[in-house]
C-alpha cells in the first residue's frame, strides 16, 4: 500500500473523527488543510441512491458554474457549412467536420468536450464506442448536441461541466481550484448539488444523496453532510 505523504496525514489531523461536516464548514476546513505545491483541483464525491442498471435511473445532465472550474477546457466542434465560422467565433479549439470525425475514429481523442449539430449526428454515430466510455458523445441530454452551436460553446468555455453516474453509483465533479476563494466554491459547490438534485430519476426511492465528499487533488476526504438537503431530495 503506497504510504500517504506528511502534508496528506498532517491534513488528516485536522479532521474531526467521525464528524460529517455542514458544506460550508467543509469548504472552510479545506482552505485550512496544508497545500501542495501546484493549484490543485477541487472536487466533489457523491453516493447515489439509484440503480445505475436501470435505464430509467440514469442520472446525467449539466450545470453552470457561477465561477468556472479554472481548468482551461478544450472543445472540438463537429460542424460542417454556417456553424465553421460560429464555432470558431465562439473559440473552439478543434473545428472540423467529416475529416475530424475520422480521425477521431481512428483514436484520436485530445479534447475535453465534443459539440455538434443534429444534421451530423448520423455520421457521429460511428463514434459511439470511441467516445462514448470516455463521457465525450455529444448528446441531446447535456446540450452539446445543439442549433446554438456557439452559445453553446461559450458556455463551456465560461465554466458549464456535465455530470453523469458511473456503474457504481457514483458522481465525481469539479467545482474549482484550491486557490478559488471559499465563497466561490461552496456557491460552485451548491451549483452542482442543485443540478443533481433537478436530475433526480422519478423512480429512485429512499435517500437520494447518500453520501458526499469534498477533497482536494492531494488531499484528504472531508465527509459533507447532506441532511441540509432532504426536504429537496423528496
Amino acid at each position: 500500500m503506497k504510504k500517504k505523504s506528511k502534508r496528506y496525514r498532517k491534513g488528516l489531523e485536522k479532521l474531526e473523527q467521525g464528524r460529517v461536516y455542514a458544506l460550508a464548514d467543509a469548504v472552510a476546513l479545506l482552505k485550512e488543510l496544508p497545500a501542495a505545491k501546484f493549484d490543485e483541483t477541487v472536487d466533489l464525491a457523491f453516493v447515489l441512491g439509484v440503480d445505475p442498471k436501470q435505464n430509467d435511473q440514469q442520472v446525467r445532465g449539466t450545470v453552470a458554474l457561477p465561477h468556472g472550474t479554472g481548468k482551461k477546457v478544450r472543445i472540438a466542434a463537429f460542424v460542417k457549412g454556417a456553424a465553421v465560422d460560429e464555432a470558431k467565433a465562439a473559440g473552439a479549439d478543434i473545428i472540423g467536420g467529416d475529416e475530424l470525425i475520422k480521425k477521431v475514429s481512428e483514436g484520436w481523442a485530445e479534447f475535453d468536450v465534443a459539440v455538434t449539430t443534429p444534421d451530423l449526428m448520423k455520421d457521429m454515430g460511428r463514434l459511439g464506442k470511441m467516445l462514448g466510455p470516455r463521457g465525450l458523445m455529444p448528446s441531446p441530454k447535456t446540450g452539446t448536441v445543439t442549433r446554438e452551436i456557439g452559445r453553446t460553446i461559450k458556455e463551456l468555455k465560461a465554466g458549464r461541466i456535465e455530470f453523469r453516474i458511473d456503474k457504481s453509483a457514483n458522481v465525481h465533479v469539479p467545482i474549482g481550484k484550491r486557490s478559488f476563494a471559499a465563497s466561490a466554491l461552496l456557491e460552485n459547490a451548491q451549483t452542482i448539488i442543485e443540478g443533481l438534485l433537478r436530475a433526480k430519476p422519478q423512480t429512485s426511492k429512499g435517500i437520494y444523496l447518500k453520501k458526499c465528499v469534498l477533497s482536494s487533488t492531494m488531499g484528504a476526504g472531508i465527509p459533507v453532510d447532506m441532511k441540509e438537503h432532504a426536504v429537496a431530495q423528496g
